[in-house]
């Protein structure tokens, strides 16, 4: 789920040291500087889709930790698989995103498509370099 920022902006990754749009730039060349349509275009010429495993929860701040459990609404994975069968991979940003989505949406959806979890860019997540975050990140070139 967006942080509070990000809601408040209707941007995905809105907290200026999230370090999602600095990966884009350095894996597919997304100008971090560009408004965030020409970012999200950006992300859909080079095949990527952006959306929350979750559509609604319940949250005090921003943390994914804060996140009441029995809250958690995933959104419809099952209309979007159908509405774009060309997706193959689906890619996480932090654990919380893949915890999410495997407990909600895996046992309905059709097991063909293949997920994979990616360290989360969250300033939270300040542990690991961003350099380690890159190399991580570079992944989803392999599939596209």
């Amino acid at each position: 789920m967006p942080g509070e920022m990000s809601l408040r902006m209707q941007q995905y990754y809105a907290h200026p040291r999230n370090a999602f749009w600095r990966i884009m730039n350095d894996i597919i060349g997304v100008d971090v500087q560009a408004d965030y349509p020409r970012r999200l275009e950006a992300l859909r010429s080079a095949g990527i889709g952006l959306w929350d495993v979750l559509s609604f929860c319940e949250r005090s701040g921003s943390l994914d930790s804060a996140i009441a459990r029995d809250t958690m609404e995933a959104n419809d994975f099952e209309a979007l698989f159908t509405q774009y069968p060309g997706i193959t991979r689906v890619f996480f940003n932090g654990a919380a995103a893949e915890q999410a989505f495997v407990r909600l949406v895996a046992p309905r959806i059709d097991l063909s498509v293949k997920w994979s979890r990616l360290p989360s860019t969250s300033p939270a997540n300040a542990a690991m370099p961003y350099d380690a975050k890159l190399r991580a990140w570079r992944s989803v070139l392999d599939v596209r």
